[in-house]
């Protein structure tokens, strides 16, 4: 009898995990509590996958030999709590598709940064000619293409939430970009927890392996210090050379140096601007570099990358006001970053589900650089208390539309409106790309 694999949600990662489980000749069976979007139903009937929506009916599913879980289900579910009870192995579709590639894996984790980093690491993968495939948190999911798909290296973006379900993957190259107060409501608000989660990209790496970090993060350095690190390790700083690594010379050029590599590059000349953005290019030119990538490939993807939707994404002026879509900001950190890049006055729509934020580490900033804050949100009572007398002006609204239309009218020529929302977005959105669009569509039509 074959193995009976039970997927829970019909998401993009449990649909392609469902396919890869039918194509491996598995006892499929996919369970969504919520319903299922049309296109993926589509992808389970032309497979001939059985699946249920809009509920979990336990007979079919706690007689699992190995269960696949969707990284957005909580450990704290019904049906996750009795399977735990029962033994039943609970793992994540990256853990479940390695099993079946014996592709180069580069794995990407960080509370920010992770897609910029990930899709400018493919950029340079595929402008180098290498038959590479972006999976994970972006692109299609890595279990889908591993079923339909025949690549030789995989760039992967891991949340927290994927790798809390991985046990026996191994990274080739794995990169941490930094550890910051993120999704703590998953992990009893203990930051310690959190960052043993992102710890877990180190797992299983072996001396042939190579880890890549920032040496700026204290957190992720506290870490280090306590765990065994077979692979070898590569750090990125803005500050002193390291004996291995990346690093910011005295004449704003990024310089990475280790074993016979010696890679310079402007400052000035990289796509990415932002010192948030510095620390990606770096850990995608050490991974470049790495790979033994040409160095001239590797320069032109740092300079000739497009950047990712949803992440400090100029959308247009407006007589004179500049408007830009930073939704992916779904926490403090990335909205320190986003400000922090600003050079001109800001209007700033924020506000969402609160994560367990602690918007102290955004005062400074707020009161250089922001003149009124637009606060769109179910409920807004965390950023009046932070930010209330910090500013001068304060608006509430409900709808994407008001919040732009309110921001427009607070602007000034030469004023930016930064939406950087420092929260979640379902309160209000279905996704913070869903939040992205509905903002450029209302600032297209003013």
């Amino acid at each position: 009898m074959s193995k009976r694999i039970v997927i829970l949600g019909a998401g993009e990662s449990g649909t392609g995990a469902a396919i890869l489980a039918r194509k491996m000749g598995f006892d499929v069976f996919v369970s969504d509590n919520a319903s299922i979007q049309p296109r993926y139903k589509e992808m389970l009937v032309s497979y001939n996958i059985p699946f249920e929506e809009g509920k979990h009916t336990e007979r079919l599913i706690l007689n699992a030999d190995e269960v696949i879980k969707s990284p957005g289900i909580s450990e704290k579910a019904p049906i996750i709590v009795k399977l735990r009870n029962k033994g039943i192995r609970i793992i994540s579709e990256i853990e479940f598709a390695a099993r079946f590639t014996a592709a180069k894996k580069i794995c990407i984790t960080g509370s920010n940064g992770k897609t910029t980093t990930t899709t400018l690491i493919h950029h340079m993968l595929r402008k180098a000619g290498l038959n590479a495939g972006l999976a994970g948190n972006v692109g299609k999911s890595f279990a889908l293409q591993v079923a339909t798909e025949n690549y030789d290296y995989y760039v992967i973006e891991l949340s927290s939430f994927q790798l809390d379900g991985m046990y026996d993957f191994k990274a080739d190259i794995a990169i941490l970009l930094n550890i910051t107060a993120d999704h703590l409501d998953r992990y009893d608000y203990s930051l310690e927890k959190y960052a043993e989660s992102k710890f877990r990209i180190t797992q299983n790496l072996e001396e042939d392996n190579f880890f890549i970090f920032c040496r700026d993060d204290e957190i992720t350095i506290r870490h280090l210090e306590k765990i065994v690190m077979k692979a070898r390790q590569l750090g990125f700083t803005r500050k002193n050379e390291p004996a291995d690594g990346a690093w910011v010379d005295e004449n704003d050029t990024m310089r990475i140096r280790f074993d016979d590599v010696d890679f310079s590059m402007s400052l000035a000349e990289l796509a990415l601007k932002g010192k948030h953005n510095t620390y990606n290019s770096m850990a995608a030119g050490i991974t470049g570099n790495v790979l033994k990538i040409k160095k001239e490939i590797i320069r032109e993807s740092l300079m000739d990358f497009r950047g990712v939707e949803h992440r400090l994404e100029p959308v247009m002026k407006v007589h004179g006001i500049q408007f830009i879509n930073d939704s992916k900001a779904t926490n403090v950190n990335s909205a320190w970053y986003a400000l922090e890049s600003m050079h001109t006055p800001v209007i700033w729509i924020a506000g969402g589900i609160d994560k367990g934020n602690d918007y102290s580490e955004l005062l400074d900033l707020v009161k250089e650089k922001v003149r009124a804050i637009v606060c769109l949100g179910v409920d807004n009572k965390k950023l009046h208390e932070a930010f209330e007398g910090v500013v001068e002006t304060m608006v509430d609204c409900s709808s994407m539309k008001d919040a732009v239309h309110s921001a427009y009218y607070l602007a000034k020529d030469g004023d930016t409106v930064l939406l950087s929302p420092a929260c979640a977005s379902f309160d209000l959105f279905k996704n913070y790309e869903d939040r992205g669009r509905q903002f450029k569509e209302c600032v297209r039509e003013l």
